[in-house]
């Protein structure tokens, strides 16, 4: 297992450096960048009032003399061709310096360290609580095909399949947050202003309270094709010869099931958390950060897409990308912790 790690750890390399490179080219492609901008709220300044174009530099800025566009060419670094920009970012990358952001005059590094608690904690305890409502569901459900509690529970999976997460989360704002009836839970935040002056079991209930509206709708919107998922890889598993032989052996339906079924079962399920993760992190993080007001990662980066903050994008995209492989390494080794059987070295690493 320890030369499938290290050459798994040595191809993140190459990996990173395209992910970064594909970024770079798309980012720089897309209109309206900080130098437009920046033109833009000069001229809004200066009273000349033109319209920008997405397409040059210089159409947009004809209220402005020369040596002022070039200033604030060289302001964001675009007095330097894009290959150049391209070298001294992976240059930066490689000691950990992402830049400063152009518009929260921060560096990247500490806007990234700041938000990520925010956006870790409810990425992990949201993910948690999938798995702790998922995987029981599933196998339940698998066990008693075609029964009450099966259609029933199937009637909700459909509707938490079908319904976006960030439409849970508006209803649960108009119900529980003074949208229009109750307002029992905040809006905004993940603690109150006065958190710090709170005692350790004051501090936990706040941190509860600010976390139950956004921690229900990632669960809602999460936990059904983790279930469907379940379900039928144990269906799968309980249909093979092994289980008929087990019961013939004289084995009770618990310890087939998890003596012989559910490590079988299992694997699947483990091999599609990167994927499950992924999707709350990259999409479930981002809706609830915005319609909640919490200053995590996925806001951070959707500011800095809008406000055109090429170094917070490429710092938040790094991030996101390293954590994504990380995190299907560290899958790789439990799934051949749970079934010693595979052998990644045998088969190349595949």
């Amino acid at each position: 297992m320890g030369p499938y790690i290290l050459k798994r750890l040595l191809l993140m390399i190459p990996t990173l450096f395209f992910i970064l490179l594909i970024n770079f080219v798309v980012v720089q492609i897309a209109p309206g960048g900080p130098v437009e901008q920046a033109i833009h709220q000069a001229e809004g300044d200066l009273g000349i009032g033109r319209a920008l174009s997405a397409n040059t530099y210089y159409q947009g800025a004809q209220g402005l003399s020369p040596e002022m566009v070039e200033q604030i060419k060289a302001q964001y670094g675009f007095d330097r061709s894009a290959p150049e920009r391209f070298f001294l970012m992976l240059k930066g990358y490689l000691t950990l310096d992402f830049g400063q952001s152009f518009f929260k005059d921060k560096p990247v590094v500490q806007l990234l360290w700041d938000k990520m608690p925010v956006s870790i904690s409810l990425g992990l305890v949201s993910t948690f609580l999938i798995y702790l409502i998922s995987i029981p569901l599933g196998i339940k459900k698998a066990r008693q095909q075609g029964s009450w509690f099966d259609r029933s529970t199937s009637l909700v999976l459909v509707v938490g399949y079908a319904v976006p997460s960030f439409v849970f989360a508006i209803l649960l704002v108009v119900f529980f947050a003074g949208g229009s009836y109750f307002q029992w839970f905040p809006l905004q935040n993940l603690v109150s202003d006065n958190f710090h002056q709170l005692s350790l079991w004051g501090k936990v209930t706040d941190y509860l309270w600010h976390m139950t509206l956004p921690l229900i709708t990632m669960v809602l919107g999460g936990f059904a094709s983790l279930t469907y998922l379940t379900k039928y890889s144990f269906l799968e598993e309980l249909n093979k010869s092994y289980v008929l032989a087990a019961y013939a052996k004289g084995l009770n339906s618990q310890q087939v099931l998890y003596k012989h079924v559910f490590r079988n079962a299992i694997l699947v399920v483990l091999a599609g958390l990167p994927e499950v993760l992924a999707g709350i992190f990259f999409v479930g993080n981002l809706f609830v950060e915005i319609i909640f007001h919490l200053d995590g990662v996925g806001l951070l980066g959707f500011e800095a897409i809008v406000q055109r903050d090429y170094p917070v994008i490429f710092g938040v995209l790094f991030f996101f990308t390293l954590f994504s492989l990380i995190l299907r390494l560290i899958c790789d080794v439990l799934y051949q912790w749970i079934d010693p059987r595979v052998h990644f070295d045998a088969q190349g690493g595949k």
